[in-house]
């Protein structure tokens, strides 16, 4: 029989030995070597249980071999080693304690600390931010997912304290500082793009922040409406909450000046996007106000008015790719168009106080879809006033004393403007010409994508908090780890959830071997450290 041994030496080092038992007696088969520490030691017996496998010295259910020793070697031997006191047996395996994708959460906190968002010294806070790009979820289960990274995670009474010290000690207003630094440093700041969405709660009742208000899901639950500023490539700069019920339009002016006043930016020119949701005459004099130039996109009822002389000189032709550059008025009940002049007017601030600069272009592409759209709409509308199809608000269709019957007016005006997209600026010509300001609108995509990846990759809803502070630390958490995301997808040219999903495998075992613990790293590929290498940015040590 084959057996793993250990003996003490004089030097007192520790000798592993493959020997077996010829006649009653111990031979020594392969002298594995000698170790002075622990970690030796558990190496040189992993390597001696190697050495055995071929001979079946450890069972099926992977437990090796006991032999008691009941004497030291022979006489022949014995200036080799000491004699051992009582019995040696041999040790078991050893055993795999844990693992952890202690690689992904290292990779993160890397982008993390160089965002400086560790300017914070809150462990706790980076956690749930490290959590909540990896496996989104509730705080409760945080710590589960902490745990599978590797780490030790806090309690869930530490984590709902965190919750209050997060609004106390104003840490988004530092995160938005470090992302201001990171921007301005990448050239983002050129162009700032915004848009509004909404994140629903689960709850039955309203209260002062949480209530029930235009949802573009059509979702009757009690909601927040949120606010994001991101630079031209879609990093997050500002974020804000508002009531549920409030109007897209009343949010755009507090986050810009919120923006402004914190990083001392009064009299600084940029440039806002936004879609037209925010189009109003108000907004629109509050950003020209605060010395902002903005691009926000046009609505097609404006265009007749927009467009009065070309319609009036040209019909509704247009060609593929044509660009009006025109004016608008300020307030609706302004008249700024001539159409009996058959240029169009070249907007400045000087010569059209009234009025804002308009762009419209056609594209035959965007008029194939209108149409389509416009056909549908006509046949729901043609159903509703012949009673095939139950009256409810449906476009086209016009309701008098005499009954409903198809808004034919309202139809072919809609026909007239397809294929229109406008764009309202107060840039003047001399500044930016047509084809970049609509360039730049287009852009908008970025802060949209941010948003999609808000509300898919990070879950930011449905949110569980109730408490006012609650629920803005969690969106703080949420503002940090889009940060995070939208930095790692910029490096990787990859989604953050494929990111998680090639990482997440690669993990560390933690082994227990006679005594001590060693945790001994992935193996990784060269394909897959090039992408660790582009990720971090510096060069991780596996």
């Amino acid at each position: 029989m084959v057996f793993v041994r250990k003996v003490r030496t004089k030097s007192g080092a520790t000798a592993v030995q493959i020997a077996r038992y010829v006649g009653g007696r111990q031979e020594i088969v392969k002298h594995i070597g000698s170790a002075h520490t622990d970690v030796e030691l558990g190496m040189l017996l992993e390597r001696a249980r190697a050495w055995l496998e071929p001979d079946q010295q450890v069972l099926d259910l992977g437990v090796t071999r006991q032999v008691p020793v009941e004497k030291p070697l022979a006489g022949g031997q014995s200036t080799l080693f000491e004699p051992t006191p009582g019995p040696v047996q041999v040790d078991t395996p050893g055993r795999t304690e844990s693992t952890g994708s202690v690689l992904l959460r290292q990779v993160l906190v890397d982008v993390y600390d160089q965002l400086g968002f560790g300017i914070l010294g809150d462990t706790v806070f980076r956690d749930l931010v490290i959590a909540r790009i990896v496996e989104p979820g509730s705080k409760l289960d945080a710590g589960r997912v902490l745990q599978d990274l590797g780490t030790d995670p806090p309690s869930y009474a530490t984590i709902k304290r965190h919750l209050k010290q997060i609004v106390d000690r104003e840490y988004r207003g530092k995160i938005a500082e470090q992302c201001f630094a990171h921007a301005a440093e990448s050239g983002g700041l050129s162009l700032l793009l915004y848009d509004v969405t909404t994140l629903y709660f689960e709850a039955e009742k309203e209260d002062d922040l949480r209530k029930v208000g235009y949802s573009k899901e059509r979702r009757v639950d009690p909601q927040i409406v949120v606010g994001l500023l991101v630079d031209r490539t879609g990093f997050p700069l500002e974020i804000g909450c508002y009531e549920g019920n409030s109007a897209e339009t009343r949010t755009i002016v507090p986050i810009v000046r919120q923006f402004q006043a914190r990083h001392d930016l009064d009299g600084v020119e940029m440039v806002v996007a936004a879609d037209a949701g925010m189009l109003s005459a108000s907004n629109l004099a509050a950003l020209d106000e605060a010395g902002l130039k903005f691009i926000v996109g046009s609505r097609a009822t404006k265009a007749p008015g927009d467009l009065a002389s070309h319609f009036h000189w040209n019909g509704n032709v247009f060609t593929d790719g044509q660009i009006i550059d025109t004016i608008t008025p300020r307030h609706g009940r302004s008249v700024v168009n001539n159409r009996r002049r058959r240029a169009e007017p070249v907007w400045n601030e000087t010569d059209h106080p009234n009025a804002w600069r308009a762009i419209w272009q056609y594209s035959r592409s965007r008029a194939a879809r209108d149409e389509k759209t416009l056909n549908a709409q006509e046949a729901r509308a043609r159903a509703v006033v012949d009673g095939d199809t139950a009256p409810k608000s449906t476009r086209f269709v016009k309701t008098t004393a005499k009954g409903r019957r198809l808004d034919t007016a309202s139809l072919e005006r809609a026909r007239m403007l397809v294929g229109l997209k406008g764009y309202v600026t107060n840039l003047p010509v001399s500044l930016m010409d047509p084809s970049e300001i609509i360039g730049k609108y287009h852009e908008l995509w970025h802060v949209e994508q941010s948003f999609r990846m808000s509300k898919t990759d990070l879950r930011a809803r449905p949110i569980f908090h109730r408490t006012r502070d609650a629920i803005e630390a969690h969106l703080t958490v949420v503002f940090a780890a889009l940060a995070v995301s939208r930095v790692v997808q910029e490096r990787s040219d990859l989604a953050i959830g494929k990111v998680v999903k090639l990482l997440r495998p690669l993990r560390s075992a933690t082994i227990a071997i006679n005594g001590t613990r060693h945790t001994f790293p992935p193996q990784v590929e060269a394909d897959m450290q090039v992408l660790l290498d582009r990720i971090s940015g510096t060069e991780i040590t596996h």
